[in-house]
């Protein structure tokens, strides 16, 4: 198990190794501070850079084939207002795409599209506590329409400058319009899910080893368990709901969505479908690794009742001898007798002696 574990870790590891640096940082950007990138691009192809957003909008307007692409990162309404106006975007949409904290969804508003995906990242540790972060999560909505789309980000990972540089890599495929570049988002956030699944996975094989570990009970903490349950829990919670949406997307006929576009979600959604089915094994486990070591620390805690009683029961009988002997009567015979003290010191070492040989035969030593 561990053998694996470590297999697991060192994919992971060549696998985020070779991300690359996002070049549409939001502190590089000459566009503002919460406009990442505004591109426009005909048949595929990127077009030099614009002064602003309005004229990017105004040129793909007046060119057919052109789409503007717009990313955001945690725009403030103020800031919004101004783009919710010039692609006229639902209010609806837009207070979503504000406030964020939404389930994944896709809903239509006339030719407009709008999206919603929760993001994961594993947080790396080098050690697994009760208090340890496993998976952090954002959000990140899409507005695809005729000739444009807007991305709006939020949280702290989720960067989609490396999957912009894939994008434009395939010209051909970016051709196809706003639906290519909504496909290719769904598609990133559920290769994320299953990066971030395996890396889960090390975590319960970790506890799972500790729980049945020579050690046992005392190997393993109930805390880590629970901890790693809630972080599950979190996963779940963004993966689980995206089934219903990304079906609505490969299977409802749009004007919206290329049809050999929506051909690809159908291959999202299947590689969805395999990563809540192992989501899902991973919450069975953990309910069992965790039944399995409150059972252990049961079974550890009657073991040491078991001893506790046992040495209390070989310690009453040198007390009660001693008690009785203790009272300092004027008529017992054994005390002016010669050999009492040797013989009860005898009657009192072989009692003990007895007892502690019939409790350990009996386990309770």
């Amino acid at each position: 198990m561990s053998m694996v574990g470590n297999l697991r870790k060192v994919a992971n590891l060549a696998r985020r190794s070779r991300r690359r640096v996002d070049l549409s940082h939001p502190a590089r950007s000459p566009l503002g501070s919460t406009v990442v990138n505004c591109v426009v691009y005909r048949d595929g192809v990127r077009r030099p850079g614009t002064d602003s957003v309005k004229e990017a909008v105004r040129h793909a307007r007046r060119h057919r084939g052109e789409f503007v692409w717009l990313g955001l990162h945690e725009p403030s309404e103020e800031e919004f207002a101004g783009v919710a106006e010039l692609f006229g975007l639902h209010p609806l949409a837009v207070e979503d795409a504000v406030h964020a904290h939404q389930r994944p969804k896709v809903e239509q508003y006339g030719d407009v599209l709008f999206a919603v995906f929760k993001t994961v990242t594993y947080v790396e540790h080098a050690e697994l506590t009760a208090t340890s972060e496993v998976v952090d999560t954002g959000e990140i909505m899409v507005f695809t329409g005729p000739d444009f789309v807007v991305t709006v980000r939020h949280g702290r990972h989720g960067s989609l400058g490396p999957l912009r540089e894939d994008l434009e890599a395939d010209p051909r495929h970016l051709a196809k319009g706003p639906s290519a570049v909504l496909h290719a988002i769904a598609d990133h956030v559920v290769d994320d899910y299953v990066t971030v699944a395996d890396a889960v996975q090390n975590d319960i094989d970790q506890v799972e080893t500790d729980v049945f570990s020579a050690r046992g009970s005392r190997g393993a903490d109930a805390g880590r368990i629970y901890q790693l349950k809630r972080e599950l829990l979190e996963l779940k919670r963004a993966v689980i709901p995206l089934a219903r949406p990304l079906d609505r997307l490969a299977t409802e006929p749009r004007n919206s969505i290329d049809k050999e576009i929506q051909a690809y979600f159908r291959d999202v959604a299947d590689h969805l479908t395999r990563v809540t089915e192992q989501i899902t094994a991973f919450d069975a486990l953990i309910d069992s690794i965790l039944q399995a070591h409150l059972a252990q620390v049961a079974v550890a805690q009657n073991d040491d009742a078991r001893k506790i009683t046992a040495w209390a029961a070989i310690i009453a009988v040198p007390t009660m001898i001693c008690g009785v002997y203790g009272m300092n009567f004027d008529h017992m015979p054994e005390l002016r007798w010669r050999f009492g003290y040797p013989l009860v010191l005898t009657v009192i070492a072989t009692a003990c002696f007895l007892l502690h040989r019939g409790f350990k035969r009996n386990g309770w030593l």
